[in-house]
């Protein structure tokens, strides 16, 4: 039986922790809403402080995927003008790697 490959198991390693970074919270916030019945001062403080790191942490989490994509469009826009400056360059360059990658490959 063949199983089809998910889309997790092609994910870049940088969308993936993300992802789970973001499951992590969800399941933060889930607990504390569970435990919001429990008594004690204690607990109460526990679930302040926790609730409050998790807003930063939300906050942090969303200023770095920011940063992420826009350092991703910023270096996709340098190449396409350094390819676009020097094609002869950006050819040789690509074919120099797909002849050690093909050397690789062929080893195997």
């Amino acid at each position: 039986m063949t199983t089809k490959p998910t889309h997790q198991q092609h994910a870049d390693p940088k969308d993936k922790l993300m992802e789970d970074l973001h499951l992590v919270m969800a399941d933060a916030e889930a607990l504390l809403r569970a435990t919001v019945h429990q008594a004690g001062a204690e607990a109460a403080n526990a679930r302040e402080r926790i609730q409050a790191r998790l807003e930063t942490v939300k906050a942090r989490l969303g200023d770095a995927e920011s940063a992420v994509s826009e350092r991703a469009q910023q270096a996709a826009q340098d190449t396409d003008q350094y390819v676009h400056d020097h094609p002869w360059k950006a050819i040789g360059i690509s074919a120099c790697v797909g002849a050690i990658v093909g050397l690789l490959i062929a080893r195997r």
